[in-house]
């Protein structure tokens, strides 16, 4: 059972990373254009108009998986610096001060900074084998340590 879950993973990774850009595209797109039951914000508004660019941009960048590190990076920051200057002030829970959203998709591209894209993802396609794209497999080792699976 374990084997096959190993085995299913970059593509799960996958499919989770679509689904996060997707829903962080459609977060700013109901906002620039206040499309499906979206508050359109006014042009150049510091901060939302901004935000919802960046969700714009950096959720469709991150659901193609291209350029996913960089893009998850900004993502993340950005909704880090949401929680912290528009719902952190009003209380110190997510719960309490609605921030949910916030600090999940912030957790979210995270995680996607640090894994990468996944199996099937652009990157993978435009990315040379001499890139940070390539897997720990792909990479001969040094050092005279066995490989350990785990």
């Amino acid at each position: 059972m374990l084997i096959r879950l190993n085995q299913a993973q970059p593509y799960v990774l996958s499919l989770f990373r679509f689904v996060v850009g997707l829903l962080f595209a459609f977060h700013g797109a109901a906002t620039l254009f206040g499309v499906v039951g979206g508050n359109q914000a006014e042009t150049g508004a510091w901060p939302g108009w901004y935000a919802a660019l960046i969700q714009l941009v950096c959720g469709s960048l991150v659901a193609l998986g291209l350029g996913t590190r960089a893009a998850a990076f900004l993502a993340s920051g950005s909704m880090a610096y949401a929680y912290f200057k528009v719902h952190q002030p009003e209380a110190f829970l997510p719960l309490q001060n609605g921030g949910e959203s916030a600090a999940m998709f912030c957790w979210a591209f995270l995680l996607l900074v640090f894994s990468g894209p996944g199996t099937v993802a652009l990157d993978r396609f435009f990315g040379s084998r001499n890139t940070a794209a390539t897997t720990a497999e792909d990479t001969p080792r040094h050092d005279k340590t066995p490989a350990v699976s785990v």
